[in-house]
């Protein structure tokens, strides 16, 4: 089976041992433990292993370095952390390339696992990208990082191969371990002091022929984000400008067009606009919109201020029964169950008349009496009249499981022939209970904004916002004024990703130089996402019982103004959502399936593959050491795709059905590889590696099915004839081990990248989509009204070549017997790319195209870490910076792109041993109090969203016999 993080590549010499380290003042031998001890080791698999892997190592039993996996590996050269909701880290890209070309192993068995998430970071994985945040890290011993392939580890990355091991009862030092930690989680936005814990019991038994190791974590966080949010960025024509001011012509609205006539923008709404502030937009034209009033000024869709608070379970578990009969043969059988459970709860207070078209009486009756704009047409200063502003809420309840049992195994025939096997199963599951989104209006308001040289603006309401009774809930009128409502959004639904994999491989030791591998295995792959629907009867706006108020069902969002400010009131009125979910007796909404267009999309795939590699060691036989691998790995892929595809249907609960739509489709791959690594002095490694390599299509666009959001006007079309992302690949790195534990390198990497993989973007009227116009029941939507729709295709792809330099420094050649106890950690990575990407079609013809780097990708990334360990105390500091990047291409209205702002990242922990068995500590993250920004266009960069997660701090003690 392939090997697992820190197993010995062919027969290539190990470097001398990474516990002991020699004390450069006295010549003495001194045991280290602790964090040095784990960089230690860590350092001795890199230097070993043929192909180019990174690794993290527990510090102790039961002790991974950092509370979060994807935190974890922002020290490895190359790595940049993505995070989500609350600030927590959830993926990662490896070398410029994002989550969804990194392939994650645990214990050997390739795996994923899926969260969900809010809108502004995609609602929810439903691909092959995996959010390490299911997981805690205490269940796991050690991770690394593959950065290079070889033909014995299966194809199916282009960035890395991440290895997660769980630790293994017969690795211990000791017959019986117990260790068990407690801690305690403060955020300074939350307030809460939250609980999580550990606990790790390993035995050996019959003088270490077998043994058994259990371990359990749990964690619970209450955790509070606030800040502010655009969810779009419009131009001023997109939702047909703004009310004009008396005499303008052309009126807008038209005279007579619902009630507007000369002075009223709508009846008991009058024209305020300034001629000033309406002919800045009027005048304000994109260079390929000439004739487009309005296109080049640009307007948040909806301006509003956040506060969004997450409650957390976590907890996961590892059992592994280990067997040794003899020193040839070792057969484990591991297990692994997590399980992430959480509700989140998002809160705005918002002008929603800049999301709204003629037909809900939104921006076109909304008057401007003032506005500045910058030089590239986004407002920084605006006041209005007739702006409808909203109380909203959304509950997302969402739960993640996985689950894994795989066994392992290893017998040595002989000095020279070894079998090596791997059967398992696996099951990811994202199931959401309830999402749940409300809201209550107050109609014809003042409005204004002001960004003040800021990247986030002060909004003004001009009413009281925090008494429930200014807001309305019923209804909406005939002629499109909307005055609250609620939407359960998609029903109960979930994601399943069923895994399968069966492996066998056989290694054979030619002769002192050469061994070779061959082997062979099977993984099945099985995707499917089901949901329900409502009854659309039973899910319309209705009044309140009687007797029953705003007041009754409202509650108070507080203390926003004290930790975002920029204008935050210091409360808003907003629904309860238990009280307006009981009211309106929502339970008793009924649900449907495929009588109602919805149904189970499936993707399922079955991988044969097979490989035939040599690895070689030529030892002194040579001037200088020469070794390393070279194979080729052929893969055959079946796959099947299927979805309920949605057609009118007047007799349906919802005025639509659904009817299952098929594709099947096979390709095969060669997939050569080779590693070597040459030694011309000691302690001097230069490693080369060339590869083919592949990355498969996110599994939720390879189902063939449609869908639009009726709200945001926006839809997509997969694709399930999408061709894998296929690169070739050139590596080379030199590596100086200049002292024990230390570590000067240089790696260069190239990617050659001959097909990509986009959402093409079309703009389209709804009715020429071929679905029914039920689909815009309920939402005030026209069937004439453009859509934004997407379709993923293979595009040509581009070149992508980086850099990463590393340094892993401990001062114990120091005489100073405090200084010699620091040492650094430090790495830089700079990778440049060039996609061509498509920005605009009509009836399928490109009319558009742009040049840019990599989605996900920051030019430039670095972390650095300072520690200090003696035998009592720790501690240590890491900085995470990450460069700018983009999230996605093209952006909304003319934007070039939607993009990320750079970060900057400071941790710290530190820990003191009161005893050889007791041990206290403390660890702080985001120190600097660093905010996330995502921005629209890459010149004009106005704020999408940004949000204040504070600093949080762990304290905790650890027990162990």
């Amino acid at each position: 089976m392939p090997a697992e993080p820190g197993a010995t590549q062919g027969t290539a010499q190990a470097p001398a041992s990474a516990d002991p380290a020699q004390d450069g003042a006295t010549g003495e031998d001194i045991v280290v433990t602790g964090f040095r001890a784990s960089l230690n080791n860590a350092l001795a698999d890199k230097r070993r292993e043929t192909a180019a892997i990174d690794s993290i190592k527990a510090e102790d039993i039961g002790k991974f370095p950092d509370s979060n996996l994807a935190e974890s590996m922002q020290r490895i050269p190359g790595v940049a952390l993505a995070r989500g909701d609350g600030g927590e880290g959830k993926n990662i890209s490896v070398r410029g390339l994002g989550s969804g070309f990194t392939r994650v192993r645990i214990n050997g068995m390739e795996g994923t696992a899926q969260t969900g998430a809010s809108d502004i970071y995609g609602n929810r994985n439903s691909g092959r990208s995996f959010d390490f945040n299911v997981f805690p890290s205490e269940i796991f011993n050690g991770l690394a990082v593959r950065k290079t392939p070889s033909a014995d580890v299966e194809e199916g990355s282009l960035g890395a191969t991440v290895d997660l091991t769980a630790p293994k009862p017969l690795d211990q030092k000791k017959d019986f371990v117990l260790s068990a930690t407690v801690k305690g989680l403060w955020n300074e936005l939350s307030k809460d002091v939250d609980p999580r814990g550990s606990l790790l019991v390993s035995k050996q038994f019959d003088e270490g022929r077998w043994g058994i190791l259990g371990s359990l974590a749990y964690q619970q966080r209450n955790i509070r984000e606030v800040g502010y949010s655009a969810v779009d960025i419009l131009s001023a024509n997109t939702n047909g400008l703004f009310c004009s001011p008396a005499g303008f012509t052309p009126a807008t609205p038209p005279i007579g067009t619902k009630g507007a006539t000369a002075t009223l923008c709508y009846p008991g709404n009058p024209r305020t606009s300034s001629l000033d502030a309406f002919n800045a937009v009027y005048n304000a034209r994109r260079p390929d919109l000439p004739n487009t009033p309005g296109s080049g000024a640009y307007f948040p869709r909806l301006p509003r201020y956040l506060n969004s608070t997450q409650d957390q379970k976590r907890i996961g578990g590892t059992l592994t029964l280990q067997f040794q009969p003899d020193e040839r043969t070792d057969i484990s059988l591991d297990t692994l169950y997590s399980r992430f459970d959480v509700v989140r709860t998002d809160e705005y207070i918002e002008a929603v008349s800049f999301a709204r078209s003629i037909s809900n009486n939104g921006q076109p009756m909304t008057s401007i009496r003032d506005l500045t704009l910058s030089p590239m047409g986004s407002v920084q200063k605006a006041s209005f009249d007739g702006v409808d502003i909203r109380s909203e809420g959304q509950v997302d309840d969402f739960v993640s499981t996985f689950k894994q049992v795989n066994l392992n195994f290893k017998h040595q025939f002989s000095d020279r022939l070894e079998l090596t096997g791997l059967v398992g199963i696996n099951r990811s599951r994202l199931q959401t209970h309830k999402r749940f989104q409300y809201w209550s209006d107050a109609i014809d308001k003042p409005f204004s904004l002001d960004f003040e040289g800021r990247t986030t603006p002060t909004l003004g309401f001009g009413f009281d916002v925090s008494d429930p009774n200014n807001f309305q809930y019923a209804p909406g009128l005939a002629d499109g004024t909307v005055l609250g409502g609620f939407m359960l959004q998609g029903a109960p639904r979930f994601n399943l990703t069923k895994g399968f994999t069966d492996e066998l491989n056989l290694s054979w030791k030619a002769d002192d130089v050469l061994t070779v591998r061959v082997g062979g295995q099977f993984r099945r792959s099985d995707f499917t996402t089901r949901g329900t629907g409502y009854y659309t009867a039973d899910i319309v706006t209705k009044p309140l019982p009687a007797g029953v108020t705003l007041t009754d069902l409202s509650r108070q969002v507080t203390d926003v103004d004290k930790l975002w400010g920029q204008g935050a009131p210091s409360s808003w009125a907003v629904f309860d959502p238990d009280k307006l979910y009981n009211a309106l007796n929502l339970d008793a909404a009924r649900t449907c399936g495929v009588e109602c267009g919805q149904g189970t999309n499936r993707v399922k795939e079955d991988i044969a593959s097979g490989y035939a590699m040599v690895t070689f060691d030529f030892g002194d036989r040579l001037p200088f050491s020469v070794r390393g691998d070279a194979g080729v790995r052929y893969v055959h892929t079946d796959q099947l795709s299927s979805a309920y595809v949605q057609l009118a249907l007047a007799s349906s609960p919802t005025g639509v059905v659904g009817r299952l739509a098929e594709a099947r489709r096979s390709y095969d791959n060669w997939l050569p590889s080779m590693n070597i690594v040459v030694e011309p002095a000691r302690d001097l490694l230069l490693r080369f590696s060339t590869a083919k390599v592949l990355s498969r299509p996110e599994l939720g666009s390879l189902t063939p099915s449609s869908g639009v959001n009726n709200v945001t006007r926006t839809g997509s079309v997969q694709n399930p004839f999408l061709d894998p992302i296929k690169a070739t690949t050139f590596d080379a790195a030199a590596e100086w081990y200049f002292r024990p534990g230390s570590l000067l390198s240089i790696a260069y990497f190239h990617k050659d990248i001959a097909t990509f993989i986009q959402s093409v973007p079309q703009t389209v009227p709804f009715n020429t989509l071929g679905l029914p116009d039920a689909l815009l029941a309920g939402s005030n939507t026209q069937p004439g009204e453009l859509f934004t729709v997407s379709r993923p295709s293979n595009t040509p792809g581009g070149k992508l070549n980086g850099i990463e330099l590393n340094a892993q420094i401990p001062f114990n050649f120091l005489s100073s017997p405090v200084l010699r106890n620091f040492g650094v950690l430090g790495n830089y990575t700079r990778v440049t790319s060039k996609i061509r990407y498509i920005t605009a079609t009509v009836n399928n013809v490109v009319t558009a195209s742009a040049t840019a780097a990599l989605t996900g990708l920051s030019k430039n990334t670095a972390s650095a870490t300072v520690f200090y360990e003696d035998r009592k105390f720790s501690i240590r500091s890491t900085l995470n910076y990450r460069d700018p990047f983009i999230r996605g291409i093209p952006g909304p209205q003319g934007s070039d792109l939607n993009g990320n702002d750079s970060t900057l990242y400071l941790d710290a922990s530190a820990s003191y041993n009161l005893s050889d068995r007791l041990r206290v500590s403390i660890e702080a993250q985001n120190l600097t109090d660093e905010q996330n920004r995502l921005f629209v266009d890459s010149q004009r960069k106005d704020t999408l969203f940004e949000t204040r997660i504070g600093r949080t701090v762990t304290v905790g003690a650890t027990f162990q016999l």
